[in-house]
């Protein structure tokens, strides 16, 4: 199984038997105001949404959404690469638990993901996708070496995003 290590972190695949962490974050408040709400309400559903999702593009792409922990085995939240619909880049995204924030964990969990992207995917350029005002994940990316390019809007979401984008060039 796929496993990034870092000093206090572990990423690895997610499984069914981490929909209760999926469900947490999925529908924390600022992932709901700052993502948006995926319909994932119960553990069945969040079951459902990581086997068509995150294990899918495991299979599909040889990368994914990955499930952050501490070294400890307590996880923390998600980080991980996605190939989505409307943007022609991968693209990088995290989310932690309210109790996890502010502490350098999504610094650390997203240097060791954007280090795989580059060095064992060999992808030449990442992208992130971010609500303008949603400035802690702005400032982050910021500090993984991306630039802001423009704002986009995803298909059928009327929402318009800041895009920003990491490239080996």
């Amino acid at each position: 199984m796929f496993k990034l290590k870092t000093t206090r972190l572990l990423l690895r695949e997610m499984t069914e038997e981490d929909a209760p962490l999926m469900l947490a974050v999925l529908n924390d408040p600022d992932f709901l105001r700052n993502v948006g709400d995926r319909g994932v309400h119960n553990e069945e559903d969040a079951r459902r949404y990581i086997v068509n999702g995150p294990i899918a593009d495991y299979k599909r792409q040889n990368f994914g959404m990955y499930k952050v922990e501490l070294r400890d085995g307590t996880p923390i939240g998600l980080c991980g690469l996605v190939k989505r619909d409307g943007l022609d880049d991968v693209d990088i995204g995290f989310a932690l638990l309210p109790d996890y924030r502010g502490q350098g964990y999504a610094l650390e969990a997203a240097t060791a993901v954007m280090a795989f992207a580059r060095d064992k995917v060999g992808l030449e350029r990442v992208v992130a996708i971010a609500q303008p005002a949603n400035l802690p994940s702005v400032q982050l990316l910021e500090k993984l070496g991306m630039q802001q390019e423009r704002k986009i809007q995803l298909p059928n979401d009327d929402e318009e995003l800041l895009l920003m984008a990491w490239s080996a060039n």
